[in-house]
């Protein structure tokens, strides 16, 4: 999983092309690096899902 995938990823959230993406466990340390240096990045929400998984969904307001 490299840079620019995931940012089309993120992009495709904050633009409502996707409602929700799933990170595997072995994927989430490489997806995170990139999430949390953007500057959008209070508001995308995580959910853990049993197993290690996260759920990604994007939410209007910004988390505090």
């Amino acid at each position: 999983m490299d840079e620019q995938f995931v940012n089309e990823i993120l992009n495709k959230l904050r633009d409502g092309e996707l409602s929700e993406y799933l990170v595997k466990k072995d994927q989430f340390l490489e997806f995170r690096n990139v999430l949390v240096i953007r500057e959008d990045f209070k508001h995308f929400r995580g959910i853990a899902i049993h197993g290690g998984d996260v759920l990604y969904r994007y939410t209007e307001a910004a988390r505090s």
